[in-house]
């Protein structure tokens, strides 16, 4: 039997994919999983993979806590999915590796590291720098994120606009798919925002479990330091192109990495773009690696025509070595 591989994108999934329990059937099944989770608890100094497995909810939850969970889970599978699927396609002929990568916000770091821009260990420590700043921010400048349902882009920049004020500002934060936003700010804008959105029509209007306004500039409190993160980080040029999220381009240099991650502290997710944009380029099939399957959801909204994946747990590397979608059969 032959496989008639058709050509893939990896996703990596950003914050509110994080879950209790996250990464713990890997660990038990794959020695590589657990080899990861054993090393990000000695670079962190504390056992993150218990918080993971264990909880409490709420701790993982927070911002601090939950970049850096989520980063790590995703280069468990990732690891687990190079040893194992890799090895398996091997012993068939063929070879699987991605076009092109992408993450969601936070995803993005764990898809510079896919691609080999950053080190597992370099990246951990990016990622928990980013959350301790967010949260520092949030902590500085409290506000709060909202999604938005059945509205699209332009009713939503001009409901912002409208919603804003020179001391509170709320924006579109994360353009997920077509009828899906996210807008962030101070709370006194979003509320103006929700309710402009809920009389011009939208299906659903309600604010996120959320206590940071990520994407706005509600986070310019963190930027100076978070440049000179970026920027003392050793970044190297990727092997693959990153979809960078501020501009839905590939980026392949480190420079135009650090360019990317800067700007996204405080300015939208351009996730729908960055999507059509691998689509454009003859890709058929994405594998959502990490916790969960938010963005693998995303992508039938987006372009009907496509395959998607998750490979977060040994449940979802059996289902995608037999999916038939993403590993065509040819007898």
């Amino acid at each position: 039997m032959k496989f008639n591989l058709m050509v893939v994108a990896f996703l990596f999934p950003g914050q509110g994919s994080q879950h209790v329990g996250m990464g713990r059937d890997l660990a038990s099944q794959y020695t590589i999983a657990r080899q990861t989770f054993k090393e990000a608890d000695a670079v962190l100094g504390f056992a993150l993979s218990r918080l993971m497995w264990e909880g409490p909810n709420d701790e993982l939850n927070d911002t601090l806590h939950a970049q850096p969970a989520l980063f790590v889970h995703s280069m468990a599978a990732l690891r687990v999915f190079g040893e194992h699927v890799s090895d398996f396609l091997a012993g068939q002929g063929h070879s699987l590796w991605p076009a092109y990568v992408a993450g969601h916000s936070l995803g993005e770091l764990s898809a510079l590291a896919a691609a080999g821009a950053l080190t597992f260990e370099d990246g951990l420590c990016l990622v928990r720098r980013r959350g301790e700043l967010m949260k520092r921010a949030g902590e500085n400048a409290p506000g709060g994120m909202a999604a938005i349902l059945g509205l699209e882009i332009p009713v939503l920049e001009e409901i912002c606009t409208t919603a804003s004020r020179a001391d509170e500002i709320v924006q579109v934060a994360n353009d997920n798919c077509p009828g899906q936003v996210v807008i962030s700010g101070a709370k006194p804008a979003l509320e103006r925002a929700l309710e402009l959105a809920r009389k011009a029509g939208a299906r659903r209007a309600l604010m996120l479990a959320v206590s940071i306004a990520a994407h706005s500039p509600l986070m310019l409190s963190a930027q100076p330091d978070w440049d000179r993160a970026v920027a003392a980080a050793r970044l190297a040029d990727s092997t693959v192109p990153v979809i960078g999220n501020v501009n839905a381009r590939p980026m392949t240099h480190a420079e135009e990495f650090r360019a990317d991650l800067r700007a996204q502290l405080t300015t939208r997710v351009c996730w729908t773009a960055s999507i059509r944009w691998i689509i454009s380029q003859g890709v058929t099939a994405f594998v959502e690696i990490g916790s969960g399957s938010v963005l693998t959801g995303l992508l039938k909204r987006i372009d009907e025509s496509v395959t998607g994946a998750a490979c977060g747990t040994p449940q979802d590397l059996d289902a995608l070595l037999a999916d038939k979608d993403i590993f065509p059969r040819q007898s």
